[in-house]
C-alpha cells in the first residue's frame, strides 16, 4: 500500500516520460537489523505510465513482451555495506534476459507501527540500459535522436512488515 516501484526514460530527447508498475510483490531478509538478502517479483502487464496507448505499446512485442515474458525479477546473491548504504548485487531478469546489477539500497528503521507490528523502510535506484535486456525497439528523428532514450532510472521505495 506505502510502496512503489517506478522508473524514467527520456522521449525524442527533449523530455522524461515517468511510469510505475502496479503489481509487484518482494522479501526482505534482515540480520541484526541489515539488510542481507532481496527478492522482487514484477507483474509486466502491470505497467502504467497514464497513456493507455502507450501503456499498451509498452506490453506489447516492442517493448516488455508482456504474454511472453509476463515477470521482472530480482535476486539478490549477496549485500555489500557502503557507508549508510546497502548495495545489494543480483540478478535482474527482464524480457527473458538476465545480467548481474547493483542495487543500492537505503533502509530506514525497523520501528514498530501503530498496529503492533515492525516495519521498515526501503529505497533504491539505479540505471539500465534496456537494450541490455533486448528492449531495443526505437525510431531515429528527423534531428538525430531517437524517440526512446537507452538509459532507463528505476527507483524503489517500499515499505516492509516483519513477517509474524
Amino acid at each position: 500500500m506505502h510502496s512503489t516501484v517506478g522508473f524514467a526514460v527520456t522521449h525524442m530527447v527533449i523530455n522524461t516520460v515517468h511510469g510505475k508498475f502496479n503489481e509487484f510483490s518482494g522479501v526482505l531478509t534482515l540480520e541484526n537489523g541489515v539488510l542481507t538478502q532481496a527478492t522482487g517479483t514484477i507483474q509486466a502487464k502491470s505497467v502504467d505510465t497514464g497513456v493507455e496507448r502507450r501503456d499498451n505499446d509498452l506490453k506489447s512485442s516492442n517493448f516488455f513482451d508482456a504474454s511472453k515474458f509476463p515477470t521482472i525479477a530480482f535476486q539478490s546473491k549477496r549485500a555489500e555495506t557502503q557507508g549508510d548504504r546497502t548495495v545489494l548485487v543480483g540478478d535482474f531478469t527482464i524480457h527473458g534476459v538476465t545480467k548481474e546489477i547493483s542495487l543500492p539500497v537505503t533502509v530506514k528503521g525497523p520501528i514498530k507501527d501503530p498496529w503492533g507490528n515492525q516495519r521498515i523502510g526501503l529505497q533504491a535506484h539505479t540505471k539500465l540500459n534496456r537494450k541490455d535486456y533486448g528492449l531495443k525497439y526505437n525510431q531515429a528523428l528527423e534531428t538525430g535522436g531517437l524517440v526512446v532514450g537507452d538509459e532507463v532510472d528505476l527507483e524503489i521505495n517500499a515499505e516492509a512488515v516483519k513477517a509474524k
